[in-house]
């Protein structure tokens, strides 16, 4: 009896056991299912949706939700504007075309493409001047040469802080952070001659070797 009694102990201990470890599975189970149960739903949604000729709708990234705000705030002055060449559904890439009208830049007209990256603000535009210009901080590939679009972007800042950025370049072009050395120096020993230069460039024409395309 008492050998009885022991196994009846042990198949009792067992069996709680046993109903434990069923009890901790069964949010594990129940989790896994609905979680393919949605999948599945969801995979039955988009079908539906495309069987109606609708498009998924793609979900925006922080960046383009920033960039989104970023562009509903802008405000320009009359001699900048923007444009997407791709259409609104693409805000990531964008145009930015400026005409000064005042400096050595009087008259012209510039156009530099923004890519912005699905982290922005965490990290600066890429901003390349599609215009082909004789300017100390902008080169012959269009590299760019503003401060605030390398070592001194923050996130706080945005896309009318660097459209003002570019604009300024046209109205004060700076000779002791340039791109184009030959441009800086000229404009550093002979303003007038620099004048001139910029004048024979937008014209569509040769400074020493290169040629600038109309831009005026």
């Amino acid at each position: 009896m008492v050998r009885v009694g022991i196994v009846c102990v042990f198949v009792f201990r067992a069996l709680i056991c046993l109903f434990g470890y069923i009890l901790m599975l069964l949010p594990k189970i129940f989790s896994r299912k609905m979680i393919k149960l949605f999948k599945v739903k969801e995979k039955q949604r988009e079908i539906a949706e495309n069987a109606n000729g609708k498009a998924p709708v793609k979900k925006q990234s922080a960046g383009e939700l920033r960039l989104h705000k970023d562009i509903s705030e802008l405000n320009l002055p009359k001699t900048c504007s923007i444009s997407f060449p791709n259409g609104k559904d693409d805000l990531m890439s964008f145009e930015v075309t400026i005409r000064p009208d005042e400096g050595y830049y009087l008259g012209g007209t510039f156009v530099f493409s923004f890519q912005v990256s699905p982290i922005y603000p965490h990290e600066a535009p890429k901003v390349k001047c599609k215009t082909k210009v004789y300017h100390p901080n902008i080169d012959l590939e269009g590299n760019v040469c503003l401060n605030i679009l390398r070592e001194d972007w923050k996130p706080v800042l945005n896309i009318n802080t660097i459209i003002y950025g570019l604009f300024h370049l046209f109205t004060q072009p700076n000779y002791e952070d340039p791109l184009n050395h030959d441009a800086a120096a000229v404009l550093r020993d002979n303003p007038k001659m620099f004048e001139s230069n910029v004048r024979r460039a937008m014209a569509g024409g040769y400074v020493g070797q290169t040629f600038f395309p109309r831009c005026m």
